[in-house]
């Protein structure tokens, strides 16, 4: 796919509802007491994996567009699929889907595409054992097996790295952890949607800045939610107008939930030119409009505690930085390097044949900026990565030359209308 140079981003754009919090609401709505209605659910192949998985294990989906009925089970009625479940590319789906059938009677096993099948299963699976669950994984990675439905002790787990994917599973094991609370601790706060959802659905929850704790529940209740948009669906449009000289957008209704909006606070510390309208709450989450107008940066530094609430976004930052006066450092995003893809080499990849001075380091990256457009003109290689498809997309966007894009397609794990949202508010 061709990328074409763009003058300026003007308009308006809903963008879709989030990803992670449509895929815990589809795991609580199956095992609620009665029906529940999910209204701006974020369909793409990530969601819509979790909606098949929630399916094989006995609970009516049925997805029209952006509206979801599910039919609930029971906080204990999933029931032992006749095959394994395949999970695609959604680590979030393998992540957390084990911690509720530590809890159901039966043998589930999980697997997923080739690059999940990479990804770190072993830091869900030890602290699931702890609980007392039984789990099994293939040399630490997918395809893992649950044999569920064993007694569940309550645990206090010490995340060595920050994880929403991980805390959340412990959380949701410990609804069958019997004699007291479950407790999660991580270094550095990470996104805090399960939560939220797990007390809108009823059960007790206490959060801290760096801790969580459930205690374990009898029954769940319908949920009745809209799903905000997705802060990270927003992200690469946020940048792309303050990147072009002349751009003037407006987001509406994207979650600012402060756990996940690292990358806008960074941003707006380098300069960018960002306005909060119609604050609100929408689904248990902080909501808000957008406006966005082009304005000059300069650098920054990265902590790792900013790290977990803009892991997503971190390639778009090595843009922005790109983009930005002076020397730019991310440092404690060790954790990149076991996403989709080792993204901070996939960075460096399709950024430095764009004409952008970045180098990558064992935990993070260094980029020298220039307050000028990228050259462009070089091959970005998304890889299977959907957030290095949108990189790629964007940097064609604000470069002098463009870019050619492949496996642009592979940004449908996330956003199946990036592209043509994309294209309807460019001007060229």
């Amino acid at each position: 796919m061709r990328i074409e140079p763009a003058t300026a981003l003007r308009g308006d754009l809903a963008v879709p509802g989030d990803k992670s919090i449509s895929h815990r609401a589809l795991l609580l709505a199956a095992l609620a007491d009665g029906d529940s209605e999910i209204l701006g659910f974020g369909a793409s192949e990530d969601t819509l994996s979790t909606a098949a998985a929630v399916r094989a294990l006995g609970a009516e989906v049925v997805v029209e567009g952006d509206r979801v009925g599910v039919g609930g089970v029971g906080l204990r009625g999933l029931r032992e699929p006749a095959g394994p479940l395949d999970c695609g590319n959604a680590g979030t789906l393998m992540r957390l889907l084990p911690g509720l059938l530590a809890g159901q009677a039966g043998r589930f096993e999980l697997t997923g595409d080739e690059s999940l099948s990479r990804r770190p299963m072993e830091r869900i699976a030890e602290p699931l054992r702890a609980l007392g669950a039984r789990v099994e994984t293939t040399d630490g990675h997918g395809p893992l097996v649950v044999e569920g439905g064993r007694p569940l002790r309550p645990i206090r787990w010490e995340l060595p790295v920050a994880s929403a994917q991980v805390k959340s599973c412990i959380l949701l094991a410990g609804l069958y952890a019997d004699g007291g609370p479950t407790t999660a601790v991580e270094p550095y706060p990470s996104r805090d949607h399960t939560e939220r959802l797990l007390e809108t659905a009823g059960a007790r929850v206490r959060r801290k800045p760096r801790e969580a704790s459930v205690w374990p529940a009898e029954r769940l209740r319908p949920l009745r939610l809209e799903v905000p948009g997705d802060f990270s669906s927003a992200a690469p449009f946020l940048l792309a107008a303050t990147l072009l000289p002349g751009s003037e957008l407006r987001l509406h209704g994207v979650g600012i939930n402060p756990t996940r909006t690292g990358f806008l606070a960074v941003l707006e510390r380098m300069g960018a030119r960002v306005a909060h309208f119609n604050r609100r709450v929408v689904g248990g989450e902080p909501v808000a409009d957008l406006e966005v107008q082009a304005a000059e940066l300069v650098a920054t530094e990265v902590r790792p505690e900013e790290v977990p609430a803009l892991l997503d976004e971190l390639p778009l930052f090595a843009l922005a930085a790109a983009g930005a006066r002076g020397e730019s450092v991310v440092t404690g995003a060790q954790e990149l390097r076991v996403k989709e893809s080792d993204r901070l080499e996939t960075v460096k990849d399709a950024l430095r044949p764009l004409g952008v001075r970045i180098e990558t380091r064992h935990d993070g990256l260094r980029v020298r900026g220039v307050p000028s457009r990228p050259k462009g003109g070089g091959v970005v290689d998304a890889a299977g990565d959907h957030r290095i498809a949108m990189l790629g997309a964007v940097a064609g966007l604000v470069s002098r030359e463009g870019v050619e894009l492949r496996d642009a397609e592979s940004a449908a794990v996330s956003f199946p209308d990036f592209f043509a949202m994309l294209d309807s508010l460019a001007l060229r």
